[in-house]
């Protein structure tokens, strides 16, 4: 009776846990390739180098191989090929095939989140998804959003037109944009299975990020893989018009000692070798690198077309993404040269501005008293942005007269005390406040105070409520979609406020000068 009774119940408990699923680890995620294993940052679900592709050198992207058992996803991977010596104290490195993989932040595995898709900053040379502590996904992600971030083929290896040398070759001046644009299918297939909603996908970034944003709302390959765009100080031409994107290519093969039919043996140079003989060609064609000139230089996306179709920022993007919904801004000092440690006198100031702005100078001096009162000092006169904010305004004047989706636009204002006061607003600095990460962050903004931490809560939370909403929200403000005659434009500063076209008389003068 007693073995009677002991077999029924292992037969009962078999039943059992056959009808109970297992408890599944939230740390294992099948994508369609195979299982992938990741690790916790700090409170959040992290998964770092995900091959989302494979790339021979100069061809499109295809589809990662599959893979038996369980990948380890637990470091973050190598940059893409982009220096020719190595970074100081450099604990990722590079590789060619550093430029395949990407990496997912997820609060909630079993979720159904809006995702945003960061585009990393470097121009089309250099940068990665992941770099430093900075860049992590889980400030943004504690706030109920997937964030993943992309590594993909830059500088030589991304954009090396050599269609000229045959058809084979024919799509190698834009791998490096069609790698994203295969990582955004990755993101539609397989972000379910970390927590995130494919129909409804962000993509921003800064700088460089922002022109490859700019450069996917004018791809056909890209349209209904996103639904909303943030564009942060990236409004700079970012692309190469096809005859002299083939010419650029032609040069660096001669530069090799290549002849267009020897085109295959591009395959075994060194990357140093094949670096070397493209800034040679592009010296000899478009004269010395000038950094923050409004010319492209340097390999980029080709305008062929067919994968793009058009230059974005003449001044708008294409009719593909009028229904895509847009933030875009930039930061009070950008990459203009300060003068917040010189101080100089209201007569050098004014000197200064004359070389520039001639007979306007007087004029320019009092458009900016009006734009930016708290910031009324000849160092800021001088030191006040004059390329990116222009291009911006002239950008979004554009977009909003002709899409039918809505236009947002901001402006970073908050000055980092580090080197004196230097910096002021530069270039990327918002990033720690927008992605919250202002505590790893010493670097840039110094020691983290509850001003810094206040703001970063607002910035966050006004790019997560976009990538939720399509609409930015910052608490006690009516945010309103831009246009040009109301110029509504949300300043992010020591205070918060919302502007109407306050430097327009400014703008206008940097445009016509």
């Amino acid at each position: 009776m007693k073995r009677a009774l002991f077999l029924t119940c292992l037969v009962l408990a078999a039943a059992f846990n056959a009808c109970t699923p297992k408890t599944q680890d939230p740390l294992e995620v099948k994508t369609q390739t195979g299982i992938v294993h990741g690790f916790m940052d700090e409170d959040i679900y992290a998964f770092a180098g995900i091959p989302y592709c494979k790339a021979e050198r100069f061809m499109p992207p295809q589809k990662p191989d599959a893979w038996a058992g369980v990948l380890e996803c637990t470091k973050y991977p190598p940059r893409a090929m982009q220096f020719t010596s190595p970074i100081e104290n450099d604990q990722l490195g590079q590789s060619e095939e550093g430029a395949t993989r990407l990496n997912v932040w997820t609060p909630d595995p079993n979720g159904k989140l809006p995702v945003m898709v960061w585009l990393h900053g470097g121009g089309f040379s250099s940068g990665a998804g992941y770099n430093n502590p900075n860049d992590s996904g889980r400030g943004l992600a504690r706030q109920d959003v997937v964030v993943v971030s992309v590594n993909h083929r830059l500088n030589i290896l991304g954009f090396l037109d050599l269609s000229a040398c045959g058809g084979k070759y024919k799509y190698s001046g834009n791998v490096g944009m069609m790698d994203i644009v295969t990582a955004l299918e990755w993101v539609r297939d397989n972000i379910a299975a970390f927590g995130g909603d494919p129909s409804n996908v962000t993509i921003f970034g800064e700088s460089g990020g922002g022109g490859k944003v700019g450069t996917l709302m004018c791809m056909p390959s890209a349209k209904g893989l996103f639904h909303k765009a943030v564009i942060l100080s990236g409004t700079l031409l970012n692309g190469n018009k096809a005859e002299a994107s083939r010419a650029l290519g032609l040069k660096t093969l001669e530069k090799l000692g290549l002849k267009p039919d020897e085109v295959d043996k591009l395959a075994d140079v060194p990357y140093e070798t094949l670096v070397q003989a493209g800034n040679e060609a592009n010296t000899e064609l478009r004269g010395e690198r000038r950094p923050g000139s409004a010319n492209f230089w340097g390999f980029g996306p080709t305008i062929d077309g067919e994968i793009l179709v058009m230059q974005p920022f003449q001044p708008s993007f294409s009719d593909l993404s009028k229904d895509i919904p847009l933030m875009i801004g930039t930061t009070f000092n950008e990459l203009q040269r300060t003068y917040y440690v010189e101080q100089p006198s209201e007569k050098e100031a004014r000197a200064i501005l004359k070389e520039t702005y001639g007979k306007k100078a007087d004029a320019y001096v009092a458009a900016f008293k009006k734009a930016y009162p708290e910031f009324d000092t000849p160092a800021d006169w001088l030191s006040v942005d004059q390329m990116f904010r222009p291009n911006t305004v002239r950008t979004a004047d554009a977009r909003s007269a002709e899409q039918v989706a809505p236009v947002y636009t901001y402006l970073f204002s908050w000055k980092s005390p580090i080197q004196g006061g230097k910096m002021g607003a530069a270039h990327a600095y918002e990033l720690p406040f927008v992605f919250h990460t202002t505590e790893v962050s010493q670097q840039y903004l110094g020691e983290e105070t509850d001003e810094i931490r206040a703001l970063a809560d607002k910035m966050s939370a006004a790019w997560v409520c976009f990538a939720k909403t399509g609409k930015p929200f910052v608490e006690g403000f009516d945010w309103k979609a831009y246009n040009a005659q109301d110029g509504d434009v949300m300043v992010f500063g020591k205070e918060c406020t919302l502007r109407h076209n306050h430097d327009r008389e400014l703008v206008t003068i940097m445009q016509e000068r």
